[in-house]
């Protein structure tokens, strides 16, 4: 495959099991890799199960530190020894660039070479979206840590457009902020769609909207499926009296369902991108979209979209679908058409030149 004129780069990149992270990591390192880098996977919270870290040393060099991810914990100094942990890896593999999955990790990070933060989400825009107000309580210190870790690192990266913006609105103007889309593999296609909605989502997230389903779900013609987590890490819990949960299921099994449901549903408060979305429009399957500025950004004119807190309004947009094969066919089609703006070769390009940007900050500020 063709790569940038940059020459191939060692690149640490911290992740985490939970969530939309690790597949984003997986997909993007491994696009990486194909062009000629090298990379070093940096774990933090609850350890990969077999079959993810088999998959991830398929290709990369995989560590699992003590430090844990934000999102785990209330004390902000829990945080601090992020830097002892990764020095030493740093130094092993000759790294050159350090790819951080969140912001906060940049917050007092002093490493030898340029520092790339990717901000997938945050609490402070989660509170913002969701509730309408200020991150408080045991969370207010993750304002504080975001914009130090925005400040200490040499690029800022956000999955949208919308999402950047969120960003700057909470946090003020932020240096070096650029926008780069994330990718996704090629999905399963499906001659034989069911009659089915399809939905997938870590449901015990309020951001989620799992409620506003459920309520949609018991009064539309086809059944709703739900895939993904009804239980938190900190004892959040989810149910479903009206759409059926079929509980975590292994990624590849997701996009099979994906593949083969009549119609998929995100009815999500709260999205900086949206990385199941893409991938069921890769599988031309037709999108109900909760009407959020991110998916108005990626996907208007490519799916059908409803008031987001209004569940007749959802169950309407489903049911009006159920009954229009060629409507169905003819959004499955705008859907995947679009997701070609998406592809993890044009995702690595994009990271590879903010690799740059970041390395040319460095030495401006050195």
């Amino acid at each position: 495959m063709l790569r940038t004129l940059s020459p191939p780069r060692r690149i640490l990149m911290t992740v985490d099991a939970v969530g939309g992270v690790w597949r984003y990591a997986l997909d993007l390192a491994r696009q990486l890799v194909a062009g000629g880098d090298s990379v070093v996977f940096a774990g933090l919270g609850p350890e990969p199960s077999r079959q993810q870290a088999e998959e991830a040393q398929s290709f990369a060099a995989l560590t699992w530190l003590n430090t844990p991810p934000e999102w785990m914990t209330r004390d902000e100094h829990d945080l601090d020894a992020l830097q002892q942990e990764l020095l030493p890896f740093i130094r092993d593999y000759a790294i050159e660039i350090v790819h951080l999955n969140a912001p906060t990790q940049a917050a007092g990070l002093d490493v030898p070479c340029p520092v790339v933060a990717v901000s997938h989400s945050c609490v402070v825009t989660w509170f913002h979206a969701v509730k309408g107000q200020a991150a408080d309580g045991d969370w207010a210190w993750q304002k504080d840590r975001n914009r130090r870790g925005f400040d200490n690192a040499g690029m800022v990266v956000a999955p949208s457009r919308s999402h950047a913006d969120m960003l700057e609105t909470c946090y003020g103007p932020i240096a070096r902020l650029s926008v780069v889309g994330n990718g996704a593999r090629p999905g399963p296609k499906s001659e034989r769609r069911e009659s089915v909605v399809f939905a997938a989502a870590r449901w015990w997230d309020e951001g989620k909207n799992a409620a506003v389903l459920d309520r949609a779900a018991s009064r539309t013609q086809w059944p709703i499926f739900v895939a993904g987590s009804l239980q938190g890490p900190d004892g959040q819990h989810v149910g479903f009296s009206h759409a059926v949960p079929v509980g975590p299921v292994p990624h590849e099994e997701v996009r099979l369902l994906m593949a083969r449901a009549g119609i998929f549903v995100s009815p999500s408060l709260y999205e900086p991108f949206g990385l199941a979305t893409l991938e069921a429009a890769m599988s031309k399957t037709p999108l109900v979209l909760a009407d959020i500025s991110t998916y108005r950004e990626l996907w208007d004119g490519a799916a059908m979209f409803y008031d987001a807190r209004d569940p007749g309004d959802l169950a309407r947009c489903i049911s009006s679908l159920c009954s229009d094969a060629q409507r169905r066919r003819e959004l499955g089609e705008a859907a995947a058409r679009r997701s070609r703006r998406f592809s993890l070769a044009r995702q690595a390009t994009a990271m590879r030149g903010v690799y740059d940007k970041a390395a040319l900050a460095t030495m401006a500020d050195s």
